[in-house]
């Protein structure tokens, strides 16, 4: 299995995933041309992504659909409620060809077999994922106000988790943004904090966790540094020191992790 993000921020959101044979990318928000440069510094091509499995409908996680799924003829994964935003956004005269999964129902795209599951994000049906491959778990989740049991469930037991990180709750309090974008983001269907992501993974890690992808950072309320050392401590305070954590960039490929 390999994992890498491409990007991760508000200004896009996409993860790839890949086993020997089957490629796909959790969400598609970099532009089509920029997906395809990204994939080529990790290894991969466009040609070579068999589908793309979508989380939601914003913007930053769905705004390369069309130009991958037309150009690339990759196929489109979502929930019902999911292609119901996105066909709102688009207009019917744009409107996606979509393979349809229930959430909490498995699905399979050649030898990965896909887990989506709830959590709570100002969205129609937001999902995270449990990408399988043979002994391999992968969970996806990068959108979530707060961490629920079901999430907790899901997550335990995953070789390498891609998690939202994406804020400092005192950089949030005290940015220069009116009162209600803040209480979207720190609600319980906005967005994680620093905090809360370290909290959610001292709880869930052991000796099967490797590694940890930090993602979706705030630009203004949140820094890289900040971020891996709240997470870093966290880990190495339960005696969790062999779990690498790196943070996803926004404007470049992560780094690869491998097995």
């Amino acid at each position: 299995m390999r994992v890498c993000v491409l990007g991760s921020g508000s200004g896009g959101n996409c993860t790839y995933v890949a086993s020997a044979t089957t490629a796909v990318l959790i969400d598609a928000g970099l532009s089509g041309r920029a997906t395809g440069l990204r994939l080529a510094e990790c290894g991969a091509s466009v040609e070579s992504i068999h589908a793309i499995c979508v989380t939601h409908e914003h913007s930053d996680h769905t705004s390369g659909l069309a130009v991958l799924h037309r150009g690339g003829k990759v196929k489109l994964y979502a929930n019902s409620g999911t292609i119901e935003g996105i066909d709102a956004r688009a207009g019917n005269d744009k409107k996606l060809q979509w393979n349809v999964f229930s959430t909490g129902a498995n699905f399979q795209i050649g030898d990965l077999s896909i887990d989506p599951f709830s959590v709570p994000h100002d969205a129609y049906d937001p999902v995270g994922f449990v990408i399988r491959c043979g002994e391999i778990r992968v969970g996806v989740v990068t959108d979530m106000g707060m961490v629920t049991g079901l999430i907790r469930e899901r997550l335990r037991g995953c070789n390498v988790l891609v998690i939202e990180s994406n804020h400092d709750e005192q950089m949030l309090k005290d940015a220069d943004r009116p009162w209600h974008l803040k209480q979207r983001i720190s609600g319980r269907q906005g967005h994680l904090s620093n905090q809360h992501a370290a909290e959610l993974l001292t709880e869930i890690a052991g000796s099967h966790l490797k590694a940890v992808f930090l993602a979706h950072l705030s630009s203004e309320c949140n820094s890289s540094e900040l971020a891996l050392r709240t997470v870093s401590d966290a880990l190495k305070n339960q005696g969790h020191l062999h779990v690498r954590v790196v943070v996803a960039p926004s404007d470049r490929v992560s780094e690869v992790w491998s097995e």
